[in-house]
């Protein structure tokens, strides 16, 4: 976390351990809300050979990212299974990938290997600036005050400022923005006064799940290829971009292949958190290991936990999926805000 900012997030009332800012008494509801999002790291990608580099490594098309529009991908093993995946923006002429810190360092470790002779720079930019969340009609009033219209379609993106603001998937009006400290702690101040309050990380993350945007963490890492985890429903993958590191596997999904496990929202009752890799149970499950596992998973405001979690699709059809064993606490299913034909 930036010295900086985290000077100014104590100064506004937050504890800050181990780069997470928690504000006591935080609400998670969507009237107006601000949060700090340094729980994602990021990663700055420059050069004059960056875009067509980054082509030869992600699911979807780098070419259409620019101060415009974001979008969302992700980064396989040539056996198609997914490394990790992140919101892909521009900030000036850089790329920056933002992603969970559980997946941060490993991407960071692993992309330089495959620089070779190209005129590329990669750096950890995660101290140099920061991003925060903003949710609901106070934090759109200080958006409004500080830029010249608003992105209003999903991944749609401004770059103005030396900031990029991007609209996001889901409900409640959310954006998100990323840039220098300075400018980021004149528009928080600004939407405080406009009536928004301070939340913490998990409130984002719970916007997040409800919006069916997943995120593999280091217990799921190599466990989901890009289509279990319905990339190919919200804009993360390309078919039409041509090869990348593990397409031969994500394109014989496509159109060779049938899915048998795919992406769902649910809810549970259960006294003991539910944590992303944990196994599911069901009694039609055709597989010794389990008929799904949690990808994300956080408290609800009206009880219990609400999760996004891969499951067999018969099993999901069958007599319902239960949470670490077979007998375990039995998931509620909730409609995701996307349909599951493709876009």
């Amino acid at each position: 976390m930036n010295h900086e900012w985290k000077q100014f997030l104590e100064s506004v009332g937050a504890r800050v351990d181990d780069g997470v800012a928690r504000f006591d008494g935080a609400p998670c509801d969507e009237s107006g809300l601000l949060c700090d999002l340094s729980h994602l790291g990021l990663i700055r990608v420059g050069g004059e050979d960056a875009t067509g580099f980054l082509q030869g490594q992600f699911t979807n098309d780098v070419t259409r990212v620019d101060e415009q529009h974001a979008q969302l991908s992700s980064y396989c093993t040539p056996k198609g299974r997914m490394l990790a995946n992140f919101r892909l923006f521009r900030l000036g002429t850089d790329y920056l990938l933002q992603l969970p810190r559980s997946t941060h360092a490993r991407v960071l470790k692993r992309l330089p290997m495959f620089v070779l002779m190209s005129k590329v720079e990669i750096r950890d930019a995660s101290d140099e600036l920061a991003s925060i969340g903003l949710i609901g009609e106070a934090a759109r009033t200080a958006l409004e005050a500080e830029f010249p219209r608003l992105p209003e379609s999903p991944d749609e993106a401004l770059n103005e400022k030396a900031m990029s603001l991007i609209r996001m998937p889901g409900s409640g009006g959310r954006f998100l923005l990323s840039g220098p400290v300075p400018a980021l702690t004149g528009v928080w101040n600004r939407a405080v006064a406009a009536g928004a309050r301070p939340g913490n990380a998990v409130c984002w993350a719970l916007h997040e799940i409800r919006a069916g945007i997943p995120w593999v963490d280091e217990k799921t890492i190599e466990a989901f290829v890009p289509q279990m985890l319905n990339l190919q429903l919200i804009n993360g993958v390309s078919f039409k971009k041509g090869c990348y590191t593990g397409q031969e596997v994500v394109a014989r999904m496509k159109y060779l292949g049938k899915l048998k496990r795919r992406m769902y929202l649910a809810r549970v009752e259960s006294d003991t958190p539910p944590r992303a890799g944990d196994a599911l149970f069901s009694s039609t499950s055709s597989s010794g290991q389990g008929a799904g596992r949690v990808v994300n998973a956080e408290r609800s405001p009206q009880g219990g936990y609400e999760l996004l979690a891969v499951a067999e699709i018969a099993a999901r059809e069958g007599d319902g999926l239960h949470l670490w064993e077979s007998d375990g606490p039995r998931l509620e299913f909730m409609p995701l805000p996307y349909p599951f034909e493709e876009a």
